[in-house]
């Protein structure tokens, strides 16, 4: 070996080390061994931050974008509501959740994609009165399976794609990694709906790990023209119990009904009274297409173009609203805030929302413009809640945000638009088309992945350019010399996939792809089917909570122990190897 080389693979081991002891994140880890890279003079000065400007650098960022995009039109709710019943089975319900998962996870980020599900998920554990834990990792599994369908599925995909372009001169395509991707995916996901959760042990505590949401006393209003209009009240409970809501009473003319109401026709100008989690309460606005009860004062807020946030305050004995009502303190006209709901634990609201005396220990939903919550908050003498990421849909957007992405999506597809530049466009449009703020447009960029790349990617071409991966091919070679090519794949599936349960499966990707593009040149034999089996591998961390974003994101809500992971997960790799390897062979062949 070159001093080069023995100081990178040590750079590497260093890294890798780091990683798995935790104690610092991957990003700081990362760009520090670019530094001193750079330092020790086997990265060079000048390429040192290519990385950053790196294709799948700034794919994975756009595509983060592209999805709190679709998150906010309201395109999840639409798929969702439709699709998620608490009265189906167990199995039927992981298979319809982990397919809907599957899909989503192949157009857009699966750690977003899992993020938008895991409430809906979680809900509907509660309605069927059973923990969370037998369906969330299910879940989890299948978005991580659903996203080597694509191209933009999962952060390696890209990173391979564009090693094989500079490689090799021409990348991968958006759908090239469906038909082994794809079918691999679809075999996990009937894995995990008949047979994987069985296999997930139980507790009797695992409801309790999730964090218990007050419900707020809310109002919605029946706008002119909506679907509603000439419908009675209970024939709304299916909307209302598909989003976790309560209908509560009806106002009319100022005057609120209780129970009678039920059989009341809707009218235009109606108020519906609620109780709902603000999650639940914002999916229900918009899968009825109801307006919020002060709509005036809420079309004033939008005025700015800045868009909404929606705040949880708790009010406190010396608030400036507490014993008076928003209206008497002229809440909306100063601070250009809406009460949205109340949470008053055991005691019934009787009147309006904004006429309504607030009490010391009450919990206000409020809507106010974009950027303005910490002045309200402090204007009010309020103390906030944790942050939950509140956010208003933008519901009218729906079909606008959809046709963009699929449009951008065939263009990559056909070789019309460079990718980037395709999800660039999308971004661009979401921003002009308010779609997305543009205040929280950098706010859904994952910042320490674009510091990971940024800095692995001209570590993993200095490794390149020094030689060490051919040693390290080489050496994979000599191990499996004289047997047959299935087994050879299979070799490199199994490291490849054992590297990516402990480390950042990026970070795989970055070192795995050129170790089998240089295996196959040895062989003399096409990269492709190396490529792809690293792409799986890749992609398919299922033994522990650290493998994966999507299976930390699931260890708390669902209870889970570093433990039971692989129970499921074993299991699953195993077949995801047995499945993928034929299918590498039959549609990339040597």
């Amino acid at each position: 070996m070159t001093t080069d080389q023995i100081i990178l693979f040590a750079l590497f081991a260093g890294v890798f080390g780091m990683l798995l002891w935790g104690r610092y994140r991957y990003d700081l880890v990362a760009f520090s061994a670019l530094l001193l890279g750079v330092v020790l003079g086997v990265v060079d000065t000048k390429h040192a931050f290519d990385g950053f400007g790196h294709p799948a650098t700034l794919v994975v960022a756009l595509v983060l974008v592209v999805s709190a995009g679709l998150v906010r039109s309201g395109a999840v709710f639409l798929i969702t509501r439709t699709l998620i019943d608490s009265s189906r089975s167990l199995g039927a319900h992981i298979a319809i959740m982990g397919g809907v998962g599957g899909v989503l996870s192949a157009f857009m980020n699966n750690v977003a994609a899992l993020a938008l599900l895991m409430p809906v998920d979680i809900q509907t554990a509660r309605k069927a009165g059973r923990g969370p834990a037998l369906s969330l990792m299910p879940l989890s599994f299948a978005t991580i399976l659903g996203g080597m369908a694509t191209l933009i599925g999962t952060p390696p995909n890209i990173i391979i794609a564009t090693i094989r372009g500079e490689s090799l001169g021409e990348p991968f395509q958006m759908f090239d990694f469906a038909p082994v991707g794809g079918l691999t995916a679809i075999v996990g996901l009937i894995f995990v709906a008949l047979v994987g959760w069985r296999l997930i042990p139980t507790r009797d505590d695992a409801l309790k790990a999730v964090e218990d949401l007050a419900p707020y006393v809310a109002e919605l209003t029946v706008p002119a023209g909506n679907k509603v209009i000439g419908k009675r009240i209970f024939e709304l409970e299916e909307a209302a119990q598909s989003a976790d809501v309560a209908l509560i009473g009806l106002i009319r003319d100022g005057k609120r009904r209780y129970g009678p109401a039920r059989t009341a026709v809707l009218q235009e100008d109606d108020t519906l009274v609620i109780e709902a989690t603000p999650d639940a309460l914002d999916e229900f606005r918009s899968a009825l297409s109801l307006a919020f009860s002060e709509s005036e004062r809420e079309e004033r807020l939008k005025a700015d173009g800045a868009g909404l946030d929606m705040i949880e305050v708790v009010v406190p004995t010396e608030s400036r609203i507490t014993g008076r009502s928003a209206q008497a303190i002229g809440l909306h006209w100063r601070q250009r805030t809406v009460v949205m709901g109340l949470s008053r634990q055991g005691q019934r609201i009787t009147s309006r929302l904004r006429q309504t005396e607030i009490e010391a220990g009450d919990i206000l939903l409020l809507l106010v413009p974009k950027g303005t919550g910490p002045d309200v908050v402090e204007w009010l003498g309020v103390l906030p809640l944790a942050d939950r990421g509140l956010a208003v849909t933008e519901d009218s957007k729906t079909w606008a945000a959809i046709g963009i992405f699929a449009a951008a999506v065939l263009a990559a597809s056909l070789g019309l638009v460079y990718l980037p530049i395709a999800l660039g466009i999308v971004v661009v449009a979401y921003v002009l088309l308010r779609i997305l703020p543009l205040s929280e447009l950098y706010d859904n960029i994952e910042w320490p992945v674009v510091v990971l790349l940024g800095s692995m990617i001209p570590l993993g071409a200095a490794l390149e350019t020094s030689g060490g991966t051919e040693l390290i091919a080489g050496s994979l070679i000599s191990l499996t010399q004289g047997w047959p090519a299935w087994a050879i794949l299979t070799v490199l599936m199994v490291v490849t996939m054992t590297l990516s349960d402990v480390l950042n499966n990026t970070a795989t990707a970055i070192v795995a792809a050129p170790i089998g593009i240089q295996m196959a040149q040895t062989l003399g034999v096409s990269p492709d089917p190396f490529l792809m089996a690293v792409a799986v591998a890749a992609s398919c961390a299922f033994l522990t909570p650290i493998g994966h974003k999507n299976n930390t994101l699931i260890l708390g809500p669902g209870g889970y122990r570093f433990g039971d992971y692989w129970r499921m997960g074993l299991p699953l790799e195993i077949l995801v190897v047995v499945v993928s390897i034929p299918l590498i062979l039959i549609f990339w062949p040597l």
